[in-house]
């Protein structure tokens, strides 16, 4: 054991942990769930606090060029995850992240010192606020790592897996092309058109959703860092934020900008809403799909069953041989669960007051977890579902051809009301619309064949 001090005394800390007092306190205090903040927090964290580091030396604010080697080592170790055990807080913890910001600091700071040859809580040295901490506030850093890690992740895991979701539609369409069936308006028959065509259509909705995903993150990517406590810029040397800016661009490779105004950076949480609900919409989206999908495989005997999806897994524990839309039922879960986290940021940013919002850590959670549950689920789905996805196509060309709806297209040629007529009568009489166009002389044989071609009904 070690003992280490703060302002509110001593505490023993096991010498094998490099997290401090201010971790172990937080521990005690916010044992609440099982959470803890994402690895990609950590990593963005820890790129930041090296970012920093190295703006303090070229600045002149950091001297010890040693120790700050030693800082810029650890932070690389940290974003590495090579110390992820040591991230244990709860993501229920005290405003702000305050205690987050803590528990980077300090064990960036005891790595440092064991780089160094010094024992761990050798503060002296290097000092987690005077050091790693230095020209900075929770602040302004907890935020400022949110959009990293936000981008980050939109970037290395939702942006792919919505691709290969998209790309998995689009080639079904491909597949599909020439498969006509029936299309369906208020759950009721309506004109025909291919299978091909729906899917292709689902492709370009995620399309869609990826261009307003582009748009949120170029919401996210204006940095307040260098606002300190509260938007000032207090302790900060001249030039500072110009260059932390700048140094994360060129670690991290991507677009980023100084906030034109350090205070509103601090203060407004509507970046991290704006992508929540880009989120939200997609989920929206992924679930009118998921619904779609199961739909149209629904049967096997008494359903549409126009698709046949993948079995992935037995479906009863009672009726031997059902299979269940395991994969979409999993999707549908997933984007429920995202439309409530959305619910949670738009409180949490309405939440805060005057210079800061203190409800930082339960936005950064509920994001990062939103964007890793509905990356890992669309890439789940192509894997496991979209891309097995098989059709019956006689099936599909049967409804297509006995559907009442295909009296659309002769509308301009007998007219609204008569055509309306024969679909009354074929419903009742359960006989084709061929049958009776001819029975009652409305249009030649020959032509009729043309009009009620259902492909060429489709536009395809």
């Amino acid at each position: 054991m070690r003992t280490e001090h703060d302002s509110l005394g001593d505490l023993q800390i096991p010498d094998d942990e490099y997290f401090g007092i201010q971790t172990a306190r937080a521990l005690d205090n916010f044992s609440i769930s099982d959470l803890q903040i994402s690895p990609y927090f950590i990593r963005a964290y820890a790129e930041l606090k090296k970012a920093c580091t190295m703006a303090n030396v070229e600045l002149g604010a950091f001297k010890n060029e040693a120790a700050a080697n030693a800082i810029i080592k650890a932070c690389d170790e940290v974003a590495e995850l090579e110390h992820e055990k040591q991230f244990i807080l709860d993501v229920f913890q005290a405003g702000a992240g305050t205690s987050t910001n803590m528990n980077l600091n300090e064990v960036i700071a005891n790595r440092a010192l064991e780089i160094l040859g010094k024992p761990r809580g050798d503060y002296a040295t290097i000092s987690p606020n005077d050091h790693v901490n230095m020209s900075q506030s929770t602040n302004d850093t907890y935020p400022t790592a949110m959009r990293l890690a936000a981008i980050l992740m939109l970037h290395e895991q939702l942006h792919p897996a919505l691709a290969a979701l998209g790309s998995a539609f689009t080639q079904k369409g491909e597949e599909f092309a020439d498969f006509v069936k029936s299309g369906r308006t208020h759950l009721q028959d309506a004109v025909p058109i291919t299978l091909g065509q729906e899917f292709t259509a689902w492709a370009h909705i995620l399309f869609r959703h990826f261009l307003r995903l582009l748009n949120a993150e170029e919401d996210l990517n204006r940095l307040g860092i260098g606002g300190s406590a509260a938007g000032s810029g207090l302790n900060t040397p001249k030039g500072y934020t110009k260059l932390v800016v700048a140094t994360l661009v060129s670690n991290l490779g991507i677009k980023l900008y100084e906030s034109e105004n350090l205070f509103e950076a601090m203060q407004s949480l509507a970046p991290f809403v704006h992508l929540m609900s880009a989120l939200k919409n997609l989920s929206l989206d992924l679930l009118k799909i998921s619904a779609d999908l199961r739909l149209l495989a629904s049967g096997p005997m008494t359903g549409l069953a126009e698709i046949q999806l993948p079995a992935v897994q037995p479906g009863s524990s009672i009726m031997p041989g059902k299979v269940n839309p395991s994969m979409l039922e999993m999707l549908s879960q997933v984007a429920l669960q995202v439309v409530g986290s959305e619910a949670t940021v738009a409180m949490a940013s309405q939440a805060g007051q005057l210079e800061l919002n203190v409800m930082m850590p339960i936005v950064q959670f509920n994001i990062c977890f939103s964007l890793e549950i509905l990356s890992n689920a669309m890439g789940s789905v192509s894997e496991k579902c979209i891309v097995g996805i098989t059709a019956d196509r006689e099936r599909m060309l049967h409804y297509a051809e006995t559907s009442g709806s295909l009296v659309t297209a002769l509308a301009p040629e007998i007219g609204y009301l008569k055509a309306a007529e024969v679909a009354k009568e074929s419903l009742r009489t359960k006989r084709p619309i061929r049958e009776i166009v001819l029975e009652q002389k409305l249009v030649q044989a020959e032509k009729l064949e043309n009009i009620l071609d259902v492909f060429e009904m489709t536009g395809a």
